[in-house]
């Protein structure tokens, strides 16, 4: 399956990782900045199929999909207020896009890559890798079995570290247009896991959000949030940039009526409690399980890479489909828009975007 990459910066390296990994056939890279994919020569073995075959260079985008047309799948990797951009743009060429996370900034432009997937039958993909550790298919094998019983409650915590020094690195982060604050950046994988878990119907959401320490950027380095599900169960939210000196954790908890699972580690990689009234096999492994990983962005995108392969090659939604990349924005959406009006705010989100919040601190 030929593929072409849009956006070579920090997390291109596990694109290409999972592009080599399942044997993808490269074909295009493209970034405005050439230096981008010097560095992503550097960090991976993709210098290595550079040589050894023609592998086209792009500065543009549009340029790329035009002169490609053989392109089968694009994984859209840039700043992230461009995503929804570049994501309309190559579904109207008919291309497969794996977007990183998030889909977009606003509802409109989630709503409207949902229909264009429809309308020009392609699959979207959005890069909420960390569904695919085997912690987290662990606790979701377990909750599809019902192991849990009746939900009481769950939370995410993500309590990292970001200084001045990360926010310098790229023009665009920080900023309500391009990026939002840490609930947008660092906190989207685990809202996306709690809502995944909490069966994704959430009826109203109250949330608090403060800039205490990141004065030199434009949104949140702390947002908490109470989120209550149709479902009855209760959710909450802490993200934060603001753990002193290094990244602490993420952290999913799910309490049940019959079961209670903490999954821990810096990328909610880890078992670090498991405990069910009934008995399975795979118990005493679960009790221990602990998934090694290089960085903060774990192993998850070479498999959900595998999945979207599969789905393209046998007309099927993807594991993580657009839906899911829409869900994980509107809960940021509306914990923005409660913690601005002090008010709940009650789900569908219609008609918000991280720029209604300009001026916010």
């Amino acid at each position: 399956m030929k593929y072409a990459l849009i956006g070579c910066g920090r997390i291109a390296v596990n694109h290409i990782k999972a592009a080599l990994n399942n044997k993808l056939d490269i074909i295009s890279v493209c970034d405005i900045d050439l230096s981008h994919i010097d560095v992503l020569f550097e960090k991976t073995k993709f210098k290595d199929v550079y040589e050894s075959k023609n592998v086209n260079i792009y500065i543009d985008y549009k340029e790329m999909i035009e002169k490609c047309p053989e392109i089968e799948l694009v994984a859209i990797a840039t700043d992230s207020g461009i995503h929804a951009e570049i994501a309309k743009y190559c579904i109207k060429k008919g291309k497969n896009v794996i977007i990183e996370k998030p889909m977009a900034m606003s509802m409109s432009d989630c709503e409207e890559i949902i229909e264009l997937a429809k309308e020009y039958n392609v699959k979207v993909s959005v890069c909420h890798q960390n569904r695919f550790n085997l912690a987290i298919q662990e606790m979701r094998k377990a909750l599809e079995t019902g192991r849990f019983g009746k939900i009481s409650h769950g939370s995410i915590n993500v309590r990292w570290n970001r200084g001045k020094d990360y926010y310098d690195q790229a023009s665009w982060r920080g900023k309500w247009e391009s990026d939002g604050g840490c609930l947008f950046n660092q906190c989207i994988h685990g809202i996306d896991l709690l809502r995944w878990m909490m069966n994704d119907e959430v009826d109203e959401v109250y949330g608090v959000t403060k800039q205490q320490f990141h004065h030199y950027i434009e949104c949140e380095d702390i947002g908490m949030a109470v989120i209550k599900f149709k479902n009855g169960a209760i959710g909450t939210i802490e993200g934060t940039v603001n753990v002193f000196k290094e990244n602490l954790e993420e952290t999913l908890y799910l309490f049940g009526e019959k079961g209670t699972c903490k999954i821990g580690g810096k990328s909610t990689n880890n078992i670090d409690f498991w405990n069910f009234s009934d008995c399975a096999i795979d118990d005493d492994k679960n009790k221990n399980l602990q998934e090694e990983t290089s960085n903060v962005y774990g192993n998850g995108h070479t498999a959900l890479y595998a999945d979207v392969i599969d789905a393209i090659k046998n007309d099927r939604k993807p594991y993580v489909d657009a839906v899911a990349g829409r869900n994980a924005v509107e809960m940021i959406l509306a914990i923005y828009k409660s913690s601005y009006t002090g008010q709940p705010v009650k789900l569908p989100l219609k008609n918000v975007a991280s720029i209604d919040f300009i001026g916010m601190f």
